[in-house]
């Protein structure tokens, strides 16, 4: 016999470990929760680095998860919490690292996704599923945990904090000047080819310089990949000088950093969804994941989007009608054109003159 779904929670685990662009998008599914039971208890599950993005969330109690830790961290969760039985788990993790960790968890009822949008046979390991929600966006996936339980106000908000000291940082970096952040790069995972060119983005910042007094800023990490590529961007451009941060952010710094920008340019990756979470004016360039997907949710009219071009060319023809389909092709970032960007850029720029989407 299936447990009913509880009408008045007492308390909620979100499984949900990463990556930072989808933490980001399942903010406004734990906000409706709280509207709709104030005095429900949420915990949530989440990766090392993700919890650094959102710590201090309010109203959340957070368990994290090094990823490095394996079995033994799992363990560790698994002891910490044995003496609490949750009244559902949201397992909004697609993996089978996910699904082994919510083995040790206890919980009436498992929440997971219906059979179309399941990966890595989560089925196997929840007992209840969605409602079929076909070509969703990410968001609205999340989303749709909250409506499986009979949220009605399903009203996007963020709130995520930023503490004075990160503001600080970000003030200090922009020195008063109109800031463009540009994020060049992707998760570097096999066969992510996400990124893309540095003579293009060259090209865009120049223009950005040039047309509109926009001093562009390159965030990231610090690996040799990014190092290198920044290094070309900068090489690149003929009239302006990008200022290099990458590494040199913490990420809350980043946050407020985006939050402060005039606007952000990045690929399918991170700093979209970021900027998307603070209001902040976003180009995402889209050509090897489908952007009706993963788009910067409320940005979606200023995307550059190849990827209908990219599955015309790239992809295989039994994959080209999959919604979630990525083409993993090196050279499918390579339909994007400098004026493409630049373009919406200048769209963005007239359109959000006066106005911001509210945070």
């Amino acid at each position: 016999m299936k447990h009913p779904l509880p009408v008045r929670p007492t308390h909620l685990c979100v499984l949900r470990l990463s990556a930072l662009g989808d933490v980001c998008n399942l903010v406004p599914t734990v906000r409706a929760l709280q509207r709709q039971w104030p005095d429900t208890r949420i915990t949530w599950i989440i990766g090392k680095g993700e919890h650094s993005l959102l710590t201090g969330l309010s109203g959340v109690e957070f368990i994290v998860f090094d990823k490095a830790s394996g079995l033994a961290g799992m363990r560790d969760i698994w002891r910490r919490l044995e003496n609490i039985r949750f009244d559902a788990l949201l397992h909004m993790q697609q993996s089978i690292r996910a699904s082994v960790l919510s083995l040790g968890l206890k919980a009436d009822i498992r929440l997971g996704y219906d059979a179309d949008r399941a990966k890595d046979r989560q089925t196997w390991f929840t007992n209840r599923r969605l409602a079929p929600h076909p070509r969703a966006h990410v968001l609205e996936s999340f989303m749709d945990f909250a409506r499986a339980l009979g949220v009605e106000d399903t009203s996007l908000a963020w709130d995520i904090p930023i503490p004075p000291e990160a503001h600080a940082e970000a003030e200090r970096i922009l020195s008063a000047r109109p800031g463009l952040v540009i994020s060049p790069c992707a998760n570097p995972r096999l066969r992510n080819f996400r990124n893309w060119s540095p003579e293009g983005y060259a090209a865009v910042i120049d223009h950005a310089w040039r047309e509109h007094a926009l001093t562009t800023f390159l965030t990231g990490g610090g690996s040799d990949q990014e190092q290198e590529m920044v290094s070309v961007i900068r090489s690149c451009c003929e009239q302006a000088e990008p200022v290099n941060l990458l590494g040199k952010t913490s990420l809350k710094g980043m946050l407020a950093l985006i939050q402060q920008a005039r606007a952000v340019i990045a690929p399918d990756s991170g700093p979209v969804h970021m900027a998307n979470a603070l209001g902040t004016p976003v180009v995402g360039l889209y050509a090897t994941t489908n952007p009706e997907r993963a788009a910067p949710y409320c940005w979606q009219q200023y995307v550059v989007n190849r990827y209908p071009q990219a599955v015309a060319t790239y992809q295989k023809k039994k994959d080209a009608t999959r919604w979630e389909a990525r083409v993993r092709h090196p050279k499918a970032m390579s339909l994007i054109l400098p004026e493409d960007v630049t373009k919406q850029l200048d769209r963005l720029l007239l359109d959000t003159a006066t106005q911001r989407v509210p945070e």
